[in-house]
């Protein structure tokens, strides 16, 4: 079969579809034999087909997935592996290097080039995969002249830009944006920045100076300082990628980018915000392959997966997640949905705006302009027949009006509340403005989270604890584990981060004691009961089973009030 789907020429195939006349392919070959270019150029360049049109015919006929190298930015490390005269010889570009240095994606016009695969294998002396996704000729091509004509290096670009030495034979070689340097300097810093799992990119001005600091795991850290002159060529481009207005220079605007970074589709929020300096721009990094992970990955405990499935298992009611922003809220809801979401059921959202795209989910965005804010669009929800509805947050009285509508008329309702614990969240919604009785038997459960940072297992240390220690997480402990630093986690300790969790299950006695406005101790007292275990311990079984650092913990949890 493979042979068969080799052997078929790209206009045959075209003619077979429908979407070229003999006619048509008669002139591009004629073309073709006068000028030597390839034919798939040509077909663009005469105007019979669009390059979208050739990578999908291609795409299915080889099963293989494509790649657009219009919106790709080429990592520099991969490209490095590969020699510019190999890639030319056989029309392949280098596009990604995973973080591992393990896997390198390659955009190639043939899947089936086997010998050329096999001799790119022995010049990497066989110690990595080589992922194959499919391009047209005529992006390759050019791809190929822009990614070898400049230097894609940050420290590379910057002197090009600081020097003015620009190569007249590269300039001549590619065309359009891409010859300006500061175009290839976002890039590269975004690429830089997914490659280290940053999930948000802050280009900060200062009086002399421009700071850009990523946040990774949690924590800010500097990676460039730029003297000032560059931020105005870097501002402009940022704001163009986002759909921005480049003249407003007073008013905070909002932005989304959509680029292909590190051989896969990745979204950035962007943010200005004027200041005395000139303005802060924020990008958060939304990508969709690390965000979005299943139960058996979230490295969770069988008692805490168990739970979750328990709730999930309820036909209708509210299933609530708090915590403070960037506790991985969004993430864990996403997770959740991801158990449930098959063709059986119908899943809504309603989002302030959707992160993350995924198929058969019906995602909306909450638009003010047009009047779609949350409690409208639950009210419009509800008449799309739907199964399960994902509120975005529960701000106001009208929204958890709405939501707890929708959880009253079978529906499971899934949604988040900015609180500090599981059961914080019972005071906050008679705060908005629930009535107890409304609450009680329509909460399926609560889930309060952070993130803690992980140790790395390359270099962690144990150590004694102290009697302060011991006296903490009250319990006997003969070691703990600390953060020592290494190459492996960039001399930081930690590597990733996970999610801990107190899980709040409903039960009929639980209920009871809401609507009847219990007070806190009391609830605590029943939950406790039922073997409910408070963030606070959860967090230090993580510490004891050496997962975290006792200092990491006391930085996202309050440890203050366990012996209370």
């Amino acid at each position: 079969m493979a042979e068969t789907r080799r052997k078929l020429r790209l206009g045959e195939l075209l003619m077979q579809q429908g979407l070229l006349t003999l006619d048509q392919l008669r002139i591009v070959l004629t073309e073709q034999k006068r000028k030597n270019i390839p034919i798939g150029r040509l077909l663009v360049q005469f105007g019979f087909v669009t390059e979208d049109v050739i990578r999908d015919v291609m795409a299915r006929t080889a099963g293989q997935d494509t790649i657009d190298l219009g919106g790709v930015v080429i990592d520099p490390e991969a490209l490095a592996l590969v020699p510019e005269d190999f890639a030319r010889r056989n029309r392949v570009l280098p596009v990604a290097l995973d973080a591992e240095g393990r896997t390198l994606t390659l955009a190639t016009t043939d899947v089936f080039k086997v010998v050329v695969l096999d001799q790119l294998r022995a010049t990497l002396g066989g110690r990595m995969e080589i992922r194959t996704l499919l391009a047209t000729e005529a992006q390759i091509e050019d791809a190929i002249d822009k990614a070898y004509g400049f230097d894609l290096s940050v420290d590379g670009i910057l002197e090009e830009i600081e020097t003015g030495e620009i190569d007249d034979q590269s300039l001549q070689a590619a065309e359009g944006e891409y010859t300006q340097p500061v175009v290839r300097l976002v890039g590269a810093l975004l690429v830089d920045a997914v490659k280290r799992g940053a999930s948000d990119v802050h280009f900060e001005p200062e009086y002399a100076f421009l700071r850009i600091r990523y946040r990774i795991d949690g924590v800010l850290e500097t990676i460039r300082c730029l003297h000032k002159t560059f931020w105005p060529g870097i501002a402009v481009r940022l704001k163009v990628m986002s759909g921005m207005n480049i003249a407003e220079t007073r008013a905070p605007q909002d932005g989304r980018v959509s680029m292909n970074i590190s051989g896969r589709p990745i979204d950035f929020r962007a943010s200005t915000q004027p200041t005395i300096h000139g303005e802060n721009i924020v990008l958060r990094v939304l990508d969709r392959e690390k965000s979005i992970i299943s139960l058996e990955r979230m490295g969770l405990g069988d008692r805490a997966r168990e739970r979750l499935l328990l709730m999930l298992a309820r036909p209708e009611g509210i299933l609530v997640v708090t915590g403070p922003t960037g506790s991985g809220k969004t993430t864990t809801l996403y997770s959740l949905l991801a158990q449930v979401n098959d063709e059986t059921v119908n899943i809504m959202t309603l989002e302030d705006p959707v992160e993350y795209p995924v198929s058969l989910m019906r995602q909306t965005s909450v638009n003010e302009s047009a009047k779609m804010d949350f409690a409208n669009g639950i009210r419009s929800i509800m008449r799309q027949d739907p199964d399960i509805i994902l509120v975005g947050e529960i701000r106001d009285a009208q929204t958890a009006s709405m939501a707890f509508r929708a959880a009253m008329t079978g529906h499971q309702v899934f949604t988040t509340l900015h609180t500090n614990s599981a059961l914080g969240a019972f005071p906050r919604l008679l705060d908005i403005g629930i009535p107890p009785d409304i609450m009680a038997g329509n909460i399926v459960g609560i889930i309060a989270q952070r993130l803690v940072r992980v140790l790395c297992p390359s270099c962690r240390e144990p150590y004694p604890p102290s009697a302060e220690h011991l006296r903490l997480i009250g319990r006997p402990a003969d070691r703990l584990w600390r953060a020592a630093g290494c190459p492996q986690c960039s001399g930081k300790g930690y590597r990733g981060r996970t999610a801990v969790m107190e899980i709040l299950v409903m039960d009929a006695e639980l209920d009871e004691l809401v609507a009847r406005r219990a007070t806190a101790r009391e609830l605590r007292t029943a939950a406790m009961a039922r073997d409910f275990r408070p963030l606070a311990e959860e967090a230090l079984a993580r510490v004891i089973d050496g997962t975290t650092s006792l200092a990491e913990v006391a930085r996202t949890v309050d440890l203050t009030g366990r012996h209370a």
